[in-house]
Order: structure tokens, then sequence, then C-alpha cells
């Protein structure tokens, strides 16, 4: 929309200001940035943590452990592995087949006709994956319920759910950052003072100074 559209640069000019490094995205998407950004992090042994600052559902496929987490600002809370799979029933790893049948509004796909949260996670629970699901409704755990059904459907609509799921798939291949370094934080540029005067919130220049000499003071620490 051009509305939005229009308020993009305005955006990365006051980031920029602010000292926060920017990835302005084209060719992908910004979920496939931070989960790239957040699997190269993950890799580097100086890192005790990485925390995804979004609750977006596709996110949670990024989740490992403890190590990398999701951050539900809305909610106060820290989601690890134990918490999405207390979310969704399924393993971070099967988030992507897990939305290829339920559906993603957000990236618009309708999921698979019959497949509800509850059934896609009693069965995503069990096989990990698309493929490890049995196309003989007959050899389905039992505990799953309305095999038939379900099997049907699936495979009815089977490459529209493999569609589905590498839209549902985050890249790890998007250039992000070569070294965590060009990451750390120094504080805001100096023309971030006036950006504040001008958008009338002179009260950001003064967090921001207030956030930069916190980190000063644990860096010294």
């Amino acid at each position: 929309d051009p509305a939005l559209f229009s308020q993009f640069p305005l955006l990365e000019d006051a980031l920029q200001a602010m000292g926060v490094v920017v990835w302005p995205e084209v060719e992908f998407e910004a979920d496939d940035a931070l989960a790239a950004a957040a699997d190269k992090a993950a890799r580097d042994g100086r890192v005790r943590q990485v925390i995804i600052c979004t609750p977006d559902k596709d996110l949670g496929q990024c989740v490992r452990g403890t190590h990398v987490v999701q951050l539900d600002r809305r909610r106060g809370l820290i989601r690890d592995e134990a918490g999405v799979e207390a979310k969704f029933g399924v393993k971070p790893e099967s988030i992507p087949d897990y939305l290829a049948v339920v559906g993603d509004s957000a990236d618009g796909f309708p999921g698979i006709a019959g497949w509800g949260e509850k059934a896609a996670a009693r069965t995503l629970s069990r096989y990990l994956h698309l493929e490890h699901i049995p196309r003989d409704w007959r050899q389905w755990d039992p505990g799953i319920g309305n095999a038939r059904r379900l099997a049907q459907s699936l495979y009815d609509s089977w490459d529209d759910a493999l569609l589905f799921r590498t839209l549902a798939t985050l890249r790890l291949d998007v250039p992000v950052f070569v070294d965590l370094e060009e990451l750390r934080w120094a504080g805001p540029r100096p023309e971030f003072e006036a950006w504040c005067q001008r958008m009338g919130s002179p009260e950001l220049w003064e967090r921001a100074m207030s956030a930069r000499n916190r980190a000063q003071a644990q860096t010294a620490i």
C-alpha cells in the first residue's frame, strides 16, 4: 500500500540514526532475514542466547532449546522450545508442516480442508513431517482420531500441502551480517537528537542516551 510503503524510508532513517543496524529487504521477506540472522548468531560461540523479538507463528521453527527463543512482548513471556511445544503441540521443526495443513492468513495460504489445530498437533506430534504420515489411514496411530477423513483430505491436496509448507519454511541463506560485531549497538548517532526534535519526541533521545550509558557501564564491568 503506498501509504505504508512511503513510511519505510522514514523508519529506516530513524533506526539508522538511532544506531541500529538495518537490512532493507527487497528480494527476501523480513521473517527470512530474522531466521537467517538468528541461525547465524546462534552458531557463534560468543552468543549465550538469541532472542527473536516477535511471537509470529512461523518464527517458532527457529527456536532451539533455550539457546534461540522468541519474545512475546505483549504477553511478557519468553517462549523456548518447550514453550513452542506447549503452544502448538509440535516441535519447532514441525512448524512449517503444521502451518501447511492449518493455514496461515498472514502469509496468504488456507491450509488443508478438515485440518484444524488439534488434528495437526495430534498428527505431527507423532509424525514429525508430512512425508512421515502413512498414506494408508489404517496405519495411523489410533490416538489421532478421524484418520480416514484426514488422510483423504491430505493426500487429495498433497501438492498444495507441499507448496504451503514451502511458503511457511523460512530461508536461512539471506545475506545479513558478516561478523557479529557489526550488530553491537554503540548508541545513537548525533543526528538522532535532531530527528527526535523534528518528530516532536525529544524523550526518545533521552531514552536512547540512557540505554547507551547503561550498555557502556555493563561493558566496563
